[in-house]
């Protein structure tokens, strides 16, 4: 089926529905915690990307990810990095306060490619940056006495870095004429994931339950939005993507919300508007001056 534009857009809200369910999910668990849900996590969305990679491209992908070069593999560090941090942060705090710290995410990206792909970052964005910083500080500024929130908070951080750092790697690969193909560097990064978390998540406490979830978790807010994205990604140019991806934190507060009671604070809330605001307004100004 061709996806036309409206098609892609209807797929990328599917997407992002699909990504906000980790939180809630994690909510329902009995005994797994901390690495143990990430690595099973990990662990299932290796399963399935085994099994969805070759039917979408064929057995060689498996060749071409033994044969990858230096960047793919950069790129499935990175990846490691934010499957990794993002399970054990919805461990450590709330679901709003991990969101709300990921939606940062397009200012860092912005910073680090100043950094180290030297790309100018318009004066609108700096505005963005310094808003959002705010909202940042109005939502932790009251939570000083919350450990557990504000250490939840570094590890959530920790998601946006990597992707940034993985958005560099990608653009710095594609201006020396090398494309790295999404779905072979998510395997990696899930497998490095897994690898390495596997000796923090012993001995195993996770009940027959809390598997069936973190395979669903690994199966359909994993594998399958991230094959979906990359549909999506090859018709919606990448403001567009942004802002619908910002979707995930308003569907993700709202599931945590409904189905595990989780009341985000008056702070968060607060700060948190201020950042999705920030966000808004720089992608819709970039949006409408680049078309």
């Amino acid at each position: 089926m061709k996806l036309t534009h409206s098609r892609a857009v209807v797929l990328m809200i599917l997407v992002t529905l699909m990504w906000s369910i980790a939180g809630v999910v994690t909510r329902q668990l009995e005994s797994a915690r901390s690495f143990e849900v990430t690595f099973w996590r990990s662990f299932f969305t290796v399963l399935s990307l085994l099994v969805i990679l070759p039917l979408l491209q064929g057995r060689a992908v498996f060749a071409q990810i033994r044969h990858g070069r230096l960047p793919l593999w950069l790129s499935g560090l990175c990846w490691s990095v934010m499957f990794t941090a993002f399970m054990l942060a919805l461990t450590l705090t709330t679901v709003a306060n991990v969101l709300v710290t990921m939606a940062v995410g397009p200012f860092i990206t912005a910073l680090v490619s100043r950094l180290f792909i030297v790309q100018r970052i318009p004066r609108r964005t700096w505005w963005a940056i310094a808003t959002a910083a705010a909202g940042m500080v109005w939502m932790y500024g009251g939570q000083t006495q919350m450990s557990g929130n504000l250490s939840g908070t570094a590890v959530a951080l920790l998601v946006p870095v990597a992707a940034a750092c993985n958005w560099t790697v990608l653009q710095h690969s594609r201006m020396h004429g090398q494309d790295i193909d999404l779905l072979p560097a998510v395997l990696i990064g899930a497998a490095l994931s897994a690898l390495l978390t596997l000796p923090l998540a012993l001995p195993f406490a996770a009940t027959g339950h809390d598997l069936a979830l973190l395979a669903l978790l690994g199966l359909f807010q994993l594998a399958i939005p991230c094959a979906l994205l990359v549909r999506c990604a090859g018709v919606l140019k990448a403001p567009e993507v942004a802002l619908l991806a910002l979707l995930e934190v308003i569907f993700g507060i709202l599931l945590a919300w409904i189905g595990a009671g989780e009341v985000p604070a008056p702070s968060v809330m607060g700060g948190g508007a201020v950042v999705i605001a920030a966000l808004l307004a720089n992608e819709l100004i970039g949006w409408r001056q680049k078309s």
